[in-house]
């Protein structure tokens, strides 16, 4: 072993057999993704682990693998996704208490600071706004503490929100009926409640009329009591649609306001309601924002490069 190398050993004793199961992985290739992530030699005896490499390296690779153990014990499962994630918290080495929000389907944890914040702003507040790029959570996540605050009867129903392609919600020039027009637009919000209170579920609960999913035109008029209200894409409000919603809110309700800024799909002369509301309520008791950078991102690691890479073209030109 050179001067420069560490060697750390890990003990662990887990409950059962298939706790070291999900944590290696199929033919231990967690391992070796971790080893590959991190430039470090791991070596497995029974439930006892060595890593050697430098100390740094050493050090993030045994928290990244402190962090899958754990989850491995919670019965998590570790897809390549679940790896991104916690190697994305080790590099960060933001080690606050965790929160876990327990769905049906699937145990789902925030990951990074901001993640955090925003789960504890919605706890904490109950008007919220989540802005930054795409793939960081901020719907997923809000669904999540929605599917929470319903099963543990903090409100009665989950109402999720979103302009249908633009302000106006021209949809006449698309085929089909009103549902068909719009669905596609409401996709992303179908596929968080799928997976974690499964296809049935849903759809019962949707039925009842305890879920639903509708395009903003549908809220004006109403007051929204004892409900979780989702706002997704709403940079592509205008002021009166964004004011609009805001008041829809009645007693017992939360409402969460997500949308990314740099993604505005409104005419240039229209401004957008997310950012306006911004500036109207930013110094408002009460009511909580979050806001998401590319290092949040939590899909594949080249999107946050080709998000930092768009931001820098676009201040390039400004400054020309």
């Amino acid at each position: 072993m050179s001067k420069d190398s560490a060697l750390t050993k890990i003990e662990l004793n887990p409950s059962d057999a298939n706790v070291m199961v999900r944590f290696v992985g199929e033919l231990n290739e967690n391992l070796k993704f971790v080893e590959k992530t991190f430039n470090v030699k791991i070596f497995q005896n029974g439930n006892n682990l060595k890593i050697q490499g430098s100390q740094k390296d050493v050090n993030l690779s045994a928290d990244a693998l402190e962090r899958l153990y754990e989850a491995a014990g919670q019965g998590i499962e570790i897809t390549k996704e679940t790896l991104h994630l916690y190697i994305q918290d080790s590099f960060q080495k933001d080690k606050s208490i965790e929160t876990v929000i327990k769905t049906p389907k699937k145990s789902i944890i925030p990951r990074g600071k901001n993640q955090r914040q925003y789960i504890e702003n919605i706890f904490n507040y109950e008007v919220n706004f989540g802005i930054g790029p795409a793939g960081t959570g901020k719907t997923y996540l809000a669904v999540a503490a929605a599917i929470d605050a319903l099963l543990n009867e903090r409100v009665d129903r989950i109402i999720l929100i979103r302009p249908a392609v633009e302000a106006g919600e021209k949809l006449g020039f698309l085929p089909g009926d009103l549902s068909q027009k719009v669905d596609p637009y409401l996709r992303p919000l179908y596929d968080g409640l799928y997976e974690m209170l499964g296809i049935e579920k849903t759809e019962k609960l949707m039925a009842k009329g305890i879920v639903e999913i509708a395009p903003l035109a549908y809220m004006r008029g109403r007051t929204l009591n004892n409900s979780f209200i989702i706002v997704d894409e709403s940079q592509n409000t205008t002021k009166e649609q964004m004011k609009m919603v805001l008041t829809r809110m009645g007693f017992g309700s939360y409402l969460v306001i997500n949308g990314d800024l740099t993604q505005i799909d409104l005419p240039k002369n229209i401004d957008s309601g997310l950012s306006n509301a911004v500036k109207v309520l930013k110094d408002t008791d009460g009511i909580g924002f979050t806001r998401f950078l590319s290092r949040d991102v939590v899909r594949h690691p080249l999107v946050r490069k080709i998000i930092d890479a768009y931001e820098y073209f676009e201040e390039k030109v400004k400054t020309k």
